[in-house]
């Protein structure tokens, strides 16, 4: 098994040039494991990590309810914004700067074979990492990704989480809102889910900004002990 991960910092890229490279890597290595179990190549597959900041954009999951988009084309060009129906599960969600979206794109056969298992990690990643800022983040039952206040009437979203897997590769990820404009997510049901709010690590720490690498670094270090995992 290759727990070898390659790390790729993408910086600021458009949400479709990200996505059509996702999809180049996850092809690689579908068609790598496909080939191996027709010919018994022995093709070492390879993991994938990329990091990456989105100029504003939404993404409808193809589960997801195109009600919960609640602005127009003419609206979306006003905001700066696009919009695109993608092929990961949940529902809407937005991306823009200040966010950190990591796109693991893994063979689970190098890890684990287990889709739940491996949401529940990503989700520890995000946990412990903002455990290190003082935050009580959690799961919040029958509800996607990373919440504060879980329980209360104060409960906040503050990492969205839609994965896609095929043949046990993964692609799609998580977005964590580290400085983000949480103004952007007034235009959405964020996720689907009505009444409850959205939030950033610098406005739980109250801070103007907080140092993204900093956070990146933390996000890859809980991921590697985790994942068992060496980024290379």
């Amino acid at each position: 098994m290759n727990k070898d991960v390659i790390l790729k910092d993408l910086g600021c890229k458009d949400y479709k040039e990200t996505w059509d490279y996702q999809e180049d890597l996850f092809k690689g290595i579908v068609d790598a494991k496909i080939k191996n179990r027709r010919e018994d190549a022995g093709i070492e597959t390879p993991n994938y990590f990329l990091f990456v900041e989105h100029p504003h954009v939404y993404t409808l999951g193809k589960s997801g309810d195109a009600a919960n988009m609640l602005l127009d084309e003419r609206q979306l060009k006003d905001k700066g914004a696009t919009f695109y129906k993608i092929n990961r599960g949940g529902d809407i969600t937005y991306h823009g700067p200040g966010q950190i979206v990591g796109y693991p794109i893994l063979d689970l056969d190098n890890f684990f074979t287990d889709i739940h298992k491996y949401l529940r990690f990503l989700e520890e990643v995000i946990i412990l990492t903002l455990a290190e800022y003082g935050l009580k983040a959690e799961r919040s039952e029958g509800e996607t990704g990373v919440w504060l206040g879980v329980g209360t009437p104060f409960a906040r979203k503050i990492c969205a989480m839609g994965v896609r897997a095929s043949r046990w590769v993964t692609m799609h990820g998580f977005a964590l809102n580290v400085n983000a404009d949480l103004g952007y997510f007034d235009n959405i049901i964020p996720c689907g889910i009505r009444g409850k709010a959205v939030t950033s690590l610098n406005v739980e720490l109250d801070q103007d900004t907080v140092n993204i690498d900093e956070v990146k670094e933390k996000l890859l270090k809980h991921f590697r002990e985790l994942f068992e995992a060496t980024f290379i």
